[in-house]
């Protein structure tokens, strides 16, 4: 559905007006059509998302996003009831790893410490030490012992990067990968540096779909000139900030509509225009008013496994805002 097909306007004032009566909250990723996002109280990654969850008064949050947004923001906010308007809204790179295959590669390296990306589900946060985002990762691996083992998964791009920069010998990646990735290759954002050679490159990688461009950078097979890597809200501040009329965004496409709408004087093109997640596009405007109308589809979560899961994410926010010895300063015991 496009934000300008006829009776959007008249559907997104009656989602909004639903919302208010059932004291519901409406979140929605960058990467979700314009028309959701349009219709949300809050646009942003999945982790600022979550914590807005956590902030607010509404009883009930609907969260246009993936499956293991909404978990996350059950887990912090365990109390409220969260809606996902399709449940067929996953997530490619949270499939790759199942808590089951996560325990089976702790059994064969016994005492390692556990690293996994947001990008996972409530069952494999259960099974985890420590969550990171990729612009903290490389932070949450230099605050582990340097003798200690380290497992990180599930992203394969993200882990070769974090290793690389932290020079970490023993610490062993997962083989998984986002879908939209693939849509975004050095090949595809070269070409779009020949188009636009006066650009300047954005990237964004909390979602797994331009991590290989971080890998391919720390390797050195793709120039870091021009490029800046930045979260949601500094892609978005950036073009303000920049002497640049325009801008190379390397990520998924669905930021474009959020880039152009704050900065309408400035030009964005993506890096790839098929980098596009399909299960981010499930979730539409009649998907989200039958969510609140029919208080559907909840997303719950076993408390055992979200207490667990918490921990794990806890713990990344604990590293971020400590000066102290991390490890200790998260919670951590190494010997647990």
């Amino acid at each position: 559905m496009s934000h300008d097909a006829p009776g959007t306007p008249e559907l997104q004032q009656k989602i909004k007006d639903l919302a208010r009566e059932r004291n519901a909250v409406i979140l929605a990723h960058n990467y979700q059509r314009p028309e959701v996002q349009e219709v949300a109280d809050f646009v942003g990654d999945s982790l600022g998302l979550s914590r807005e969850a956590a902030r607010t008064d509404a009883d009930v949050i609907v969260f246009c996003g993936v499956h293991f947004m909404a978990e996350t923001a059950k887990i912090l906010s365990p109390q409220k009831t969260v809606l996902l308007p399709d449940l067929a809204a996953g997530c490619s790179l949270a499939d790759t790893i199942t808590a089951d295959q996560l325990r089976q590669w702790k059994a064969e390296h016994p005492g390692a410490v556990v690293v996994s990306y947001v990008n996972t589900t409530a069952e494999v946060k259960a099974e985890t030490d420590y969550c990171c985002t990729s612009g903290n990762a490389v932070e949450v691996v230099n605050a582990i012992p340097a003798d200690r083992e380290i497992l990180f998964n599930p992203d394969f791009f993200l882990g070769v990067h974090v290793r690389r920069l932290t020079g970490r010998t023993n610490m062993h990646v997962w083989m998984g990968e986002c879908h939209v990735h693939a849509g975004i290759t050095v090949t595809s954002l070269n070409t779009q540096r020949s188009r636009y050679p006066s650009a300047e490159i954005l990237v964004h990688p909390e979602c797994g779909c331009a991590t290989n461009v971080l890998e391919a950078m720390s390797a050195g097979a793709l120039s870091a000139d021009g490029v800046q890597v930045l979260s949601t809200e500094g892609m978005i501040q950036q073009p303000g900030r920049s002497s640049k009329q325009e801008f190379i965004v390397a990520t998924e496409t669905g930021i474009l509509h959020r880039m152009r709408r704050a900065h309408p004087d400035k030009t964005f093109h993506a890096a790839n225009e098929r980098a596009q997640c399909q299960y981010m596009k499930l979730t539409t405007l009649p998907k989200v008013l039958h969510a609140l109308v029919h208080t559907q589809y909840r997303i719950e979560v076993p408390p055992d496994i979200g207490a667990r899961a918490k921990r794990a994410l806890e713990r990344m926010v604990a590293i971020g805002s400590s000066q102290a010895r991390p490890a200790v300063a998260a919670g951590f015991d190494p010997g647990e």
